[in-house]
């Protein structure tokens, strides 16, 4: 009698297994959890820099700007008693820190020790602005405070803007005057330039401050970026702590401003 070959034993004993196993792996693969996929980060409407305006005057508000987690450029003033402890507190915390140039404006009204005054010889310009940096090490721009008559003054302002080429620094056109030359003699005179969009809170209410950040993000949307200045007031540094982390989920990513610069 011819016994079978020990080749066909061996696979009549082990097809059954490898049937059963075939079968077990395929109800693991179909019954696996599926997996989950990834959300997509939400598209970016715009690009937003929120400047506060007039650090300096006291630290009262330091306690609300650490709740504030996205970036802003703080414009902090020169020449008085918290100046630079303000300005070394606002560092620390990561914000942007720039110079808020007292400039001369055309209503009457109380103005800041060294103001610049379109009465001014170079010279006097010169030194105002470099005693002001002196208070400020950590600033990277300058932005006007009041000066409605002295940005639409062009002898001015290419003094300003030589000084500020020297040193490196952009500046930022609050545009308190629509007859402003600031934006054009930029051009001219080569230095990094950024204007305002919207002022925040000429009202300190805040429904009217979230109103003004409404426009903010029409802006933004609308061209891709926009710049927003308020003030060292609580209202609307607590409207910003409530209103940014929701503006962030709708799609506008802060910046500090000088990542706005032309």
């Amino acid at each position: 009698m011819r016994r079978k070959p020990p080749y066909r034993v061996i696979t009549f004993i082990l097809l059954p297994l490898v049937i059963v196993e075939s079968a077990m792996l395929i109800y693991l693969w179909a019954s696996r959890p599926a997996k989950k996929k990834a959300a997509r980060p939400a598209a970016i409407k715009g690009k937003i820099a929120i400047v506060i305006d007039d650090w300096g005057y006291n630290r009262d508000n330091l306690d609300i700007i650490e709740q504030v987690r996205y970036p802003f450029t703080a414009s902090v003033l020169p020449g008085l008693d918290h100046t630079g402890p303000v300005a070394e507190s606002l560092h620390r915390m990561g914000f942007e820190v720039i110079l808020h140039l007292p400039m001369e404006p055309r209503e009457k009204c109380r103005m800041e020790k060294d103001t610049i005054l379109t009465s001014m010889s170079e010279k006097e310009i010169v030194d105002i602005i470099g005693r002001d940096l002196a208070d400020l090490n950590y600033a990277v721009g300058v932005s006007n405070h009041m000066g409605s008559k002295a940005t639409e003054d062009p002898k001015i302002m290419a003094i300003v803007f030589r000084e500020l080429k020297k040193r490196r620094l952009f500046f930022l056109d609050s545009f308190v005057s629509s007859k402003s030359i600031c934006s054009a003699l930029a051009g001219k005179t080569g230095i990094g330039f950024a204007k305002r969009d919207i002022f925040l809170d000429n009202e300190e209410d805040p429904g009217y401050i979230k109103g003004q950040l409404a426009q903010l993000k029409k802006k933004a949307r609308s061209r891709g970026y926009a710049v927003g200045i308020g003030h060292d007031r609580r209202n609307t540094l607590k409207v910003l702590s409530e209103m940014m982390p929701q503006m962030e989920k709708e799609g506008y990513k802060f910046v500090p401003v000088s990542e706005l610069i032309k």
